[in-house]
Formats: C-alpha cells, sequence, structure tokens
C-alpha cells in the first residue's frame, strides 16, 4: 500500500514538472516575426499561363502520314509559357521570377506565393507579369502608391478574368 501511494506521489511530482516545463516555454521566450516598423507584403495566386502555341488544323496530307491512332485534325499543344514576375518597391526591384509551368507536359497552372517583409509606410508598388512566351514585354501591369500601417499583412492577388492584380 505505501509503495502504491509513493508511486502515485512521484508521478505527480513528475506531470507537475513536465506541465511546468510546457507552460514557461509556451510564454517565454518570446518570438515576434517582424519588428514594431514593419509590415508584410503578400503575393499569392495561381495563374495558368497561355499555351506557347496556338491550334493548327492538319491538312489531309499531314493526316495521311500519321499512325492511324495518331489521325487528330487539330493539334493544339499543351504545354505553357513561364510565368515571368517582376515586384518593385519604390522603383527598387524586390523580386523577379521565372516559374515554369509544371506537370509532365509543362501544361498545368502555376501556384505562386511570396511574402516579402518591408517597411511600413507610404509606398509605390510595380508589378509586372508576362504569361506569353510570344509577347515581349507585360501581359499585365499594376502600378499604385500604397500605405502599409506597422505589423499589416497586405495580400496582392491576381484573377486574369477580372483584369489582374488586386490588393485585399
Amino acid at each position: 500500500m505505501g509503495s502504491k501511494i509513493f508511486r502515485l506521489l512521484l508521478q505527480a511530482v513528475n506531470y507537475s514538472v513536465f506541465m511546468a516545463l510546457i507552460w514557461y516555454f509556451s510564454l517565454y521566450p518570446t518570438y515576434r516575426h517582424l519588428d514594431d516598423n514593419q509590415a508584410v507584403l503578400t503575393l499569392a495566386f495561381g495563374h495558368a499561363a497561355k499555351r506557347i502555341a496556338e491550334c493548327a488544323t492538319r491538312s489531309a496530307d499531314e493526316l495521311a502520314e500519321l499512325a492511324p491512332n495518331m489521325r487528330m485534325a487539330i493539334d493544339c499543344p499543351r504545354e505553357r509559357s513561364p510565368l515571368e514576375l517582376e515586384i518593385s518597391l519604390d522603383d527598387e526591384p524586390v523580386t523577379r521570377l521565372t516559374i515554369d509551368a509544371p506537370g509532365l507536359y509543362q501544361d498545368q497552372g502555376v501556384d505562386v506565393y511570396r511574402d516579402i517583409i518591408t517597411e511600413a509606410g507610404r509606398h509605390h508598388l510595380s508589378i509586372w507579369m508576362n504569361d506569353d512566351i510570344n509577347i515581349e514585354g507585360p501581359t499585365y501591369r499594376f502600378d499604385k502608391t500604397v500605405n502599409i500601417e506597422p505589423m499589416q499583412r497586405l495580400v496582392v492577388s491576381f484573377d486574369a478574368n477580372s483584369g489582374g492584380f488586386s490588393l485585399q
């Protein structure tokens, strides 16, 4: 009977020490991701770039040269253009990305997520993106002066159907 009480007492002490350690490390040391005068600009979106070439109609002679199981009147390449993206704050480049389309045939959409830590305050945000390898220069542009509060997260998203980049 005495050893059972002793064992229960030791278990209570062990659990108390364990819980005290968890309590202490859940509060200390404090962790701060940002300084007091910093903010985060987050770029987050998914986009399928343009195909590298338009669909072409095959002639009767071209179809005759193909094996019977390969005879399709329209030839549409699946590969998509690489996505080129550049972000500038106050006319200074912050991020420049070139992302190839994923997938076995490089035919899937690209998911972009980037966090850019910057000083809080008024900034001129400029974003350009090219999603078509056949066009020189940007296919989408975004220029706007933004005011980012300290410790704020400003999210930039993209939707081609609604005209391009937007802030949230």
